[in-house]
């Protein structure tokens, strides 16, 4: 390996372990809140609802199924309801079709959510349309939001409370970033939930 490449290599990694450091500092009271917000419908019998574009829908598909799944197979408990709205092919594709990317996620919320359910919002820059229209729906919806983003925030503060902002400005390790957040989510809901 050249140095130049293994150079690049270091870079990344140590971008990313910054990100996670000023989240660290910055950001464990909100996750702490998004946690207590999700335990809470999953005691009620709610469920948690997630969305997201590109790799923030990867994201979602992971964390719904650490939750309805098991985090760690050495901790066996009771499946939680958790949704990853980005799975649905034939509904992406039609709904997309018929009436626009940017309602996507705010339709099948309509369809999905109830009252005292949560939706966690994923967006690295906070601005994704279709993103925040899910958000706005849910909140008329009477449904907790949660966001998960980076930079600035964008939109999505004005609608989700709690807000997790990852303080970085680098897609890549916002995204990196927001994994090892929702590993977080997982792991405290569950203790809050099964542990006694």
């Amino acid at each position: 390996m050249n140095e130049p490449r293994a150079g690049r290599i270091r870079a990344h990694f140590e971008g990313t372990i910054e990100a996670q450091q000023r989240a660290l500092r910055d950001c464990e009271s909100t996750i702490l809140e998004a946690a207590r917000v999700v335990a809470a419908a999953f005691e009620r019998g709610n469920k948690l609802l997630l969305c997201g574009n590109g790799g923030s829908a990867a994201d979602c598909q992971h964390i719904a199924a650490e939750l309805v799944n098991v985090l760690d197979k050495a901790f066996p408990r009771p499946p939680l309801a958790a949704v990853a709205l980005t799975t649905d092919t034939s509904f992406l594709t039609a709904a997309a079709n018929d009436f626009g990317f940017e309602g996507v996620f705010e339709r099948q919320v309509e369809a999905l959510g109830k009252a005292g359910d949560v939706l966690l919002a994923i967006t690295t820059s906070g601005r994704s349309a279709n993103v925040l229209r899910a958000a706005r729906r849910a909140v008329e919806l009477d449904m907790s939001v949660i966001g998960l983003t980076g930079s600035d925030g964008g939109g999505l503060p004005e609608v989700s409370d709690p807000c997790i902002v990852v303080p970085a400005d680098n897609t890549q390790h916002i995204q990196e970033t927001h994994i090892v957040i929702g590993h977080v989510i997982c792991d405290l809901v569950q203790q809050a939930l099964f542990e006694s």
